[in-house]
């Protein structure tokens, strides 16, 4: 049974204090108290996700996110009971308070059934040319190019398998056979890889026309030049939660202006405001998903994902989007390589 002091915040804690109780613990809940141990509510890294999707800072309170309505067991609740409390709500932890209120602990979903490993299926796109990054991907594909010493493809990989990920489809095409040799049938790595071989280029979303069956779940899909830490199944169960048709994971970026904007209207000057910055959230090369959504892909052309997500949007599909918080980085160009070699030792703690 969970501690659940790990991820417990005061009520005047700020959201950013319960993103790194939630990280910290592994529990993917806050359980916001106050004097005494008693419920104030909980939050989730859902939460604290739709509420960057809104705006907010992680400076704000924690009550600015927070669910002050929780589902919650009584203490003495029969374990069956709060299994189907979780079924029933698609929760995956209930805190579990006595007659005042007050929390004794916090059960997850591991707590009343057995855990298993995730049976979402993975397909990696990794037949990429890397035009950007040559000269090193004349002889090399992308996904086999090194930092500090392990391919690119390897360590995102090692990042699945000790996730509980065993199911892996990689999509090739550029240099393939190495790729194969390398990787072979994945049992190094704890994982049951299977490749989708490309004739001619797919795009990132056309290789998905490509597996051998129809999937019956949720299907996570990454770009195979990523390297980041951020928790898959968090993403998954995410995707779940929201009952979304695709899942799209983004990252904010800023672009600053190096000139003083000048504003104008009627040949006059209005405002001017001195090298200003927007931030916009971009596509970070990581989706689920639904096995309907992959029937809009179209067979042996090339489709890109946006395609997809703009062909669903157009359909008023549920589209759902997840702010990755963690470490990521897509190595498209040579700076990217660079910063990822510096960044390496200390991020992966190889």
């Amino acid at each position: 049974m969970s501690d659940w002091h790990d991820c417990q915040v005061p009520s005047d804690a700020s959201i950013r204090e319960a993103m790194q109780a939630i990280e910290e613990s592994e529990l993917r809940i806050a359980v916001v108290t106050t004097d005494g141990d008693k419920l104030r509510g909980v939050v989730t890294d859902g939460d604290i996700r739709r509420g960057i999707l809104d705006g907010l800072s992680l400076e704000q309170p924690v009550e600015d996110v927070m669910n002050e309505d929780p589902v919650v067991a009584r203490r003495g609740s029969d374990p069956e009971r709060i299994a189907q409390l979780m079924t029933d709500h698609r929760i995956h932890q209930v805190p579990v308070i006595d007659a005042s209120g007050r929390v004794v602990r916090l059960m997850t979903i591991d707590d009343v059934v057995d855990s298993e490993e995730r049976s979402t299926p993975v397909v990696i796109m990794a037949g990429g040319l890397g035009t950007r990054l040559r000269p090193i991907t004349d002889d090399c594909p992308k996904p086999l190019v090194e930092v500090e010493g392990v391919p690119i493809l390897e360590t995102l990989l090692e990042q699945l398998a000790a996730q509980g990920f065993r199911r892996v489809y990689l999509s090739v095409n550029y240099k393939a056979q190495m790729i194969e040799e390398h990787f072979g049938e994945g049992a190094d790595w704890g994982l049951q890889i299977e490749y989708l071989r490309e004739e001619k280029r797919l795009g990132t979303a056309g290789p998905l026309s490509l597996l051998p069956d129809q999937p019956t779940e949720p299907v996570l899909v990454l770009n195979g030049d990523l390297m980041t830490t951020m928790n898959f199944g968090r993403l998954v169960d995410f995707h779940d939660e929201q009952a979304a048709m695709a899942t799209m994971g983004v990252r904010r970026h800023r672009v600053e202006i190096p000139y003083g904007v000048v504003e104008i209207e009627d040949r006059r000057i209005t405002g001017l405001e001195e090298k200003p910055s927007e931030e916009y959230f971009v596509n970070a090369g990581v989706y689920v998903l639904e096995p309907a959504a992959l029937e809009q892909v179209p067979d042996d052309a090339f489709f890109d994902m946006p395609e997809l997500f703009q062909l669903l949007v157009d359909d008023e599909r549920a589209v759902s989007a997840y702010p990755i918080q963690k470490y990521w980085r897509d190595i498209a160009h040579q700076d990217d390589l660079q910063r990822a070699q510096a960044e390496f030792n200390q991020v992966f703690d190889k």
